[in-house]
């Protein structure tokens, strides 16, 4: 695979985490600039081992990863979707002090997951393909890490603008993700001959 197919690819693997990451960081108060890169690098490090996970499961068990993982991926997005526009209906309207600063590691780190099963899935197919799966699996991570911390930083920016309301639209977005993620495979499964 060329180098510009390989970044296509993980330009294209990296958007869900640069959508995940503009929520996060709209939710948050004044998240810094330590927080912004800690985000983009769970995003990336977990977007980089999963095509490595998947190539290493490769042909045994591909047919039983790809029949679940959108499934998922739907269930963590919407779940955490769900939660971020709970807590927003639920928390009494006061000033945006009382957002937090920082997001969980096990938050960051389930939103990952959920975004990168696609990334799994490429890995499955990259095994029967005679690429440098480590140089792929880096370049993947690299552009996912850049893309969520350019998110974060956009969230920052947006969430003090929408207030409250960031955290419904996040929640939204979320679960749509999952939605996009979920009809995409059933498309594709409803069409396969």
């Amino acid at each position: 695979m060329s180098f510009y197919a390989t970044l296509i690819l993980a330009f294209a693997l990296s958007m869900d985490a640069f959508a995940v990451a503009i929520c996060k960081g709209a939710v948050l108060h004044k998240p810094r600039f330590r927080e912004i890169l800690r985000t983009g690098f769970i995003f990336g490090f977990i977007e980089a081992i999963t095509p490595i996970i998947g190539w290493g499961i490769g042909i045994l068990a591909s047919q039983y990863v790809i029949r679940w993982d959108h499934w998922i991926a739907f269930a963590l997005l919407f779940i955490l979707g769900g939660r971020m526009i709970w807590q927003s209906l639920t928390t009494k309207d006061e000033d945006c002090c009382d957002k937090p600063s920082s997001h969980s590691a096990g938050n960051l780190v389930l939103s990952a997951i959920a975004t990168s099963l696609d990334a799994m899935a490429i890995g499955l197919g990259l095994a029967f393909l005679q690429v440098d799966i480590v140089h792929t699996a880096m370049t993947i991570g690299l552009t996912t890490m850049i893309m969520a911390t350019i998110g974060m930083m956009i969230g920052r920016y947006v969430g003090p603008l929408l207030g409250k309301k960031a955290e419904i639209l996040g929640g939204l977005v979320l679960i749509a993700i999952g939605f996009n993620i979920l009809f995409e495979h059933l498309e594709l499964f409803m069409y396969a001959p």
